[in-house]
């Protein structure tokens, strides 16, 4: 079978088949919308199938259309492979990143850690983001969205950032005033400063311990979508919170907060999600390397 297509044909159709819109990959590649639809009807042609299903505002990818993405996808990464085997690894990133993190993540140790990256390669225009919502990476042209929490999303390449821990911790005052929990079971009897979280059941806390996992249903008077408040809150002596363990290592060593349960403790990885693999960008690759080092070893590290 013998294909007549350009390479840059597929390079064209994989970016419309993410933005599901025509006009959307014409805006990102430079061309008009026109000259997307043609060059991807020549691949339409050559391959004999139909890529997309055509509708007024948007395209949606079809059966073929996924098949052919996915073999595009091997193609690209051989040849970035090879361009950079050719290299040597001279190459290095260069134009606009950006990235998006929580608030807290992002003050003490995405920020500080970017202005590292940024002294290492003077070629990258770094813009940070500090959200505490999930971004839609492809309609806002966010190239690395770092969180705590799975990449879940199926279009999306996740890059595993760092490990961490949630833990459980009170006040000291509040502990005399209501007493030290003794099981996982009798922190539904105590107030609990609840974290909404849009990706978890509100109010219900897993926990891993000696027996393997567990949950309990906690309730308390107060509760918000924003860690850095919860964990205010929880300094005040109003109740128990499930915090990230970096996020209260200084309130801990300080005496501010007291560790109850130690036994327990809630997975909590930090994730980074693209919308490309770390083969096709220079950029995002050593972005993601670089937070994996330092979050790990370097002078804004996680504490853990």
């Amino acid at each position: 079978m013998r294909l007549k297509f350009q390479l840059d044909d597929l390079h064209v159709f994989c970016i419309a088949a993410r933005k599901a819109s025509f006009a959307a990959a014409a805006t990102e590649l430079g061309m008009s919308p026109a000259f997307v639809s043609k060059r991807i009807s020549i691949l339409e042609r050559s391959l004999g199938v139909t890529l997309f299903h055509r509708g007024a505002r948007r395209v949606v990818v079809t059966e073929d259309g996924e098949r052919v993405y996915a073999s595009a996808q091997r193609i690209f990464d051989g040849v970035d492979h090879m361009g950079e085997t050719v290299a040597g690894g001279r190459l290095d990133p260069q134009g606009a990143l950006r990235i998006t993190t929580s608030f807290r993540l992002g003050r003490i140790h995405i920020g500080p850690i970017l202005s590292l990256l940024a002294q290492r390669y003077p070629a990258l225009d770094i813009t940070l983001d500090a959200v505490d919502r999930r971004v839609d990476l492809i309609n806002e042209n966010v190239d690395l969205d770092v969180r705590i929490a799975e990449v879940d999303e199926p279009h999306l390449v996740a890059h595993r950032i760092a490990d961490s821990t949630r833990v459980l911790c009170a006040a000291p005052s509040y502990l005399e005033r209501r007493g030290v929990p003794a099981t996982i079971a009798e922190l539904s009897q105590h107030e609990c400063l609840v974290l909404r979280d849009r990706n978890q059941v509100f109010g219900l806390w897993h926990l891993t311990g000696a027996h393997g996992p567990e949950k309990v249903k906690v309730t308390g008077r107060l509760s918000s979508n924003n860690a850095e408040i919860v964990r205010g809150w929880g300094n005040d002596g109003h109740g128990i919170v499930l915090q990230a363990q970096w996020d209260v290592s200084r309130d801990l060593k300080a005496g501010r907060l007291q560790r109850i349960l130690p036994g327990y403790s809630q997975p909590s990885a930090i994730w980074a999600a693209s919308t490309v693999r770390l083969s096709h960008s220079a950029k995002v690759r050593v972005c993601v390397r670089f937070l994996q080092e330092q979050l790990a070893n370097g002078p804004f590290a996680l504490e853990n």
